[in-house]
């Protein structure tokens, strides 16, 4: 949902006034150093990284979709500006610039602005991790006193002899200023958080100028020639294709870095702010159309090319911005400072300079994403795009990158592990873990065909995708397998039954989907309850009663089979929904059910009636429970009851009718020791009008039962966490406002800007509710570990604590991840990338 801001009236604009101006002199701050460090880089006139700040800030700032985002000349694109300059000269960079800028306007008319966010997350963080790299190799050797070579490997191989040559005089200057920079958000006391509001990056340029020019030490200085020779574009000289594929690369790089900076704004700023004092959520195309206009002015004014820039973005918003006029000033003071400061930046030694780069080129290379691509397997493209961008460039890096993500997608849907194993009760059971593809048919006709006739096979299909040739193959096998006087039963994950041939179109939505389609009677299935084709059981019969097995195949797959555990096979029959579709019972048709039952050996067939309510509905269902699924039960919870529960967790989560926890954690009797209350709630131990049931549950399941994990689950539209955002002070309190105050602390932490944000894996919240629900999560785990009971068990290292979220209407499980990501946040995984 995109979220929206009231209409500003001119006092509230007024009144936002003295917030950007007061951030606008914040990123100001910033901008002038790292402007000029980046034109250094890159190796363009210093003027030209100015230009580019300025540009940034007054042309994207007022076209651009995301309001308190700052542009200017950012290091993802130094490696590529550099490279240009080599190959084209200044000038002509400056044209390639301008034609960026146009193409980034036709790709917003075209509203592919969301298509760049499509790009695999490890191939972005690798493309800036490389130039992180190159960046800094380049700038260590400006540190040492030297002048950087012309590509990474270049410069790798001349620091030895660079290092046999050090100028002790810039390494010092640039060894203080790294020192400032690292130092300075770490003052400790009273005066140090005072000094901690001046920028740690200005901070350390002027601390170095500073000590520089009181002891007269003599080392390269900035010197920003006169403007009345500053270089403008000149027409495009060189090979087309070569001039082609450098527009193309300053596009794409620039409108990915500004995409992702304007999306990585957008969080922090629903991380730090109310819903009443946020701006407008950014729109992506006219942030791209920004991005073009700017390009186009930078390149026309010789400028550097423009991208949004995250360090400045963030400081904006920690800085109080309120609205884009904090960007636009800041570009405004950037055009002062290039005709009027002039004096003291050429005072600002070059060493300092590349120090302060070589440090964001480092930082670009982050331990967070690794862990986040490690975590999602994705290391080997993140690290191979890393290397081809420092050994090749950054678009063919890139190239490299998506060619390698390519592959391992194919590579992970292709592989799949098909074993036979001989059991000594004398069945031969043949495991399929992977995607069942045409590439897989000569490895499964392999091992199906390597079963004896006249056995018993266990086929166990775990999946979620099997394509026509692999269900052919298993169909055709099944059919000989039955036809010599075997028996089988196929069964889906976890020993679910899965149905090959019709009967059931994939009872537990994975393999066997494709029987749905197929017309082959019902005859073939595998049973409900045993799973198992009977042999004795002969072609020439199969077909005698094709009609009745038929009929009943279809009564089956609306009816479901009768498995241990399997909630939702007894629900299904009486939902609301299906009532409409329900055919009316006539004579007719009830006297074929009863010839049918007759048939099956008594089983009532007879078709749906409608729901009842009420007692007439417990009933039914308590009915139906002993009928249908008592039988299949009734051994399991025998053996319970002599040997007393050994649930495996403690599953705290919200008494929404629509969470049925056994169904969504495929669990039965004995699995978990559940605990449903309003907004799954954990009151903190001693909290004002605390309920000790959950307290209670929490000491006996973790000292008594022993359980080896907890889990909080919440869900997606919780009334709970609509009750708490809508709560208004002064109103009498009733039972339920008593006990959602247990929920305020998750309304008081989505709004600090202390604790890290939370959300699902690959976009935004939908909304504040969402939001809410995904942070009392976070939330209510942190009220599980000052239980004492608890706290002492994650002390031993014997118990383990999960988050989850449930989307209802996607049918979707979370899990909470371990750790935070690349933007502080807390992230909520399918369950499939997640495992």
């Amino acid at each position: 949902m995109t979220a929206t801001s009231p209409t500003r009236t001119p006092h509230g604009v007024r009144k936002d006034l003295p917030a950007d101006l007061s951030a606008s002199i914040t990123v100001f701050l910033i901008a002038i150093p790292l402007s000029l460090g980046i034109a250094l880089a890159t190796g363009a006139p210093l003027q030209a990284g100015l230009v580019a700040a300025a540009v940034g800030g007054i042309v994207a700032g007022r076209l651009g979709g995301a309001p308190l985002q700052v542009s200017g000349p950012a290091a993802g694109l130094t490696v590529v500006t550099a490279e240009l300059i080599q190959h084209y000269g200044w000038r002509t960079t400056c044209a390639i610039t301008v034609l960026a800028g146009f193409c980034q306007l036709g790709l917003a008319a075209l509203r592919t602005a969301r298509s760049a966010l499509m790009v695999s997350p490890a191939i972005v963080h690798g493309m800036l991790a490389g130039i992180g790299v190159t960046i800094a190799l380049a700038q260590l050797h400006i540190v040492l006193g030297g002048t950087p070579q012309s590509s990474a490997v270049a410069n790798v191989l001349g620091l030895p002899g660079q290092l046999a040559n050090l100028h002790p005089v810039a390494l010092g200057i640039s060894a203080l200023t790294l020192i400032v920079l690292l130092g300075w958000p770490r003052l400790p006391g009273r005066a140090g958080r005072a000094l901690r509001k001046v920028p740690a990056p200005l901070a350390a340029v002027a601390t170095a100028t500073v000590f520089a020019a009181l002891a007269g030490l003599s080392l390269p200085r900035v010197d920003l020639p006169s403007w009345r020779s500053h270089a403008l574009p000149e027409m495009p000289e060189g090979p087309v294709l070569g001039l082609i594929a450098a527009v193309l690369t300053i596009t794409l790089v620039g409108s990915v870095e500004s995409l992702l900076s304007a999306v990585a704004t957008d969080k922090l700023i629903a991380s730090e702010r109310g819903t009443d004092n946020r701006p407008p959520r950014a729109d992506l195309d006219r942030e791209l159309r920004g991005q073009g206009a700017a390009n186009i002015v930078s390149g026309a004014l010789g400028g550097l090319p423009i991208t949004g820039v995250a360090v400045r973005s963030v400081a904006n918003v920690k800085s109080g911005a309120a609205s884009r006029k904090s960007s636009m000033l800041h570009g405004f003071w950037v055009l002062l400072a290039a005709f009027l400061l002039v004096p003291v930046l050429d005072l600002i030694p070059l060493a300092t300079l590349a120090a302060l780069v070589m440090a964001v080129g480092v930082q670009m290379v982050s331990i967070t994403h690794l862990r986040s691509v490690t975590r999602h397997r994705e290391a080997l493209v993140y690290g191979t795009t890393i290397v081809a961008v420092v050994l090749g460039g950054v678009l063919e890096g890139v190239a490299v990158g998506i060619a390698v993500a390519v592959a391992l997608a194919l590579h992970r849907l292709a592989r799949t592990r098909i074993t036979l194993e001989r059991l000594d009760s004398g069945v031969h059971r043949v495991r399929a873990r992977g995607q069942l593809t045409f590439l897989a048919v000569p490895r499964l006709s392999r091992v199906l065909n390597q079963i004896p006739h006249r056995t018993h096979a266990v086929v166990e299909l775990d999946g979620s995708f099997m394509d026509h040739a692999a269900y052919e193959t298993i169909q055709d096998w099944q059919l000989s397998h039955l036809a010599h006087g075997g028996s089988l039963e196929v069964t889906g994950r976890s020993g679910q039954a899965a149905r090959i041939n019709g009967a059931d179109p994939g009872a537990d939505g994975r393999a066997g989907s494709p029987g749905a389609a197929d017309g082959v009677d019902g005859a073939d299935r595998a049973d409900g309850a045993g799973g198992s084709h009977k042999s004795g059981r002969g072609h020439d019969a199969r077909h005698a009663d094709g009609g009745h097995q038929g009929e009943r195949s279809r009564r089956a797959q609306q009816r479901g089979t009768h498995q241990c555990c399997r909630p939702w096979t007894p629900w299904q029959n009486h939902c609301d929904h299906r009532a409409p579709s329900t055919p009316t019972a006539t004579a007719a048709t009830m006297a074929e059910a009863a010839a049918t039952a007759a048939d099956d050996g008594g089983a009532h067939d007879l078709p749906p009636t409608p729901r009842r309510r009420g007692a007439g509905q417990l009933a039914s269902g308590i009915s139906a429970f002993q009928r249908d699924t008592a039988p299949h039960v009734r051994d399991e919870l025998a053996r319970l009851a002599r040997e007393g529960q050994r649930p495996s967790q403690l599953f705290i989560t919200c008494a929404d009718s629509r969470l049925v926890t056994s169904m969504i954690t495929a669990s039965g009797p004995g699995d978990l020791f559940t605990v449903r209350n309003v907004g799954n709630l954990v009151p903190l131990p001693g909290a004002e009008s605390t309920d000790d049931s959950v307290a209670a549950a929490i000491e006996y399941a973790v000292d008594v039962l022993q359980v080896d994990s907890i889990t909080v689950c919440g869900h997606s539209g919780c009334g709970a966490m609509q009750a708490l955002l809508s709560s208004a002070p002064g109103v009498a309190m009733t039972p339920l406002r008593r006990w959602l105050r247990h929920g305020l602390p998750s309304l008081a932490r989505m709004a600090s800007r202390h604790h890290a944000w939370a959300r699902i894996a690959g976009r935004l919240p939908a909304d504040a509710v969402e939001q809410l629900c995904l942070t009392n999560v976070v939330q209510q785990l942190e009220h599980l570990r000052a239980h004492e009971s608890v706290a002492r068990r994650l002390a031993e290292g014997t118990l383990e604590l999960h988050g989850m979220y449930f989307h209802v209407g996607e049918a979707q499980a979370y899990l909470l991840s371990e750790g935070e990501d690349f933007f502080d946040c807390r992230v909520f995984d399918t369950v499939g990338q997640h495992v």
